[in-house]
């Protein structure tokens, strides 16, 4: 019962975004093609606010509700690190979405969002599958 919370969490974030049309694939293929501005200075404060959040973490030290300290660890910038970018962006270009918002789109009755998911959880089983044998 404790984790209904998380599903009324998520069903606003979808409504939100739903909300918002960043679910839409034709605003999402628009702003690649630099047609829709709006999408970028949304994507932009969210960046912005990740890099207030680990500042403010890194500078004053919180601790999670357990008490444990709330840590960020670092992680180098490797070859691997930018194919993994190049090919996230690649797929977002495609498919008009990215994790985030696959659901939203299967609630507000994208059909084609199913097999989005169905190759995002293709791809997450696919690198769990091959990362011991990854550099």
């Amino acid at each position: 019962m404790g984790n209904v919370k998380f599903l009324f969490i998520g069903t606003y974030f979808g409504i939100v975004l739903t909300k918002a049309q960043v679910i839409s694939w034709y605003k999402i293929r628009n702003m690649f093609f630099f047609r829709e501005p709006d999408l970028y200075l949304i994507i932009g404060s969210a960046v912005l606010v990740g890099m207030l959040s680990i500042m403010l973490i890194r500078k004053f030290h919180p601790r999670t509700l357990a008490g444990e300290p709330l840590q960020i660890p670092g992680k180098p910038l490797t070859p691997g690190t930018y194919l993994g970018g190049f090919l996230f962006g690649l797929g977002w270009f495609i498919t008009g979405t990215c994790p985030g918002p696959i659901y939203a789109q299967i609630g507000s009755g994208e059909f084609w969002a199913l097999f989005t998911l169905a190759g995002a959880l293709l791809g997450a089983y696919a690198f769990a599958w091959m990362k011991p044998k990854l550099p």
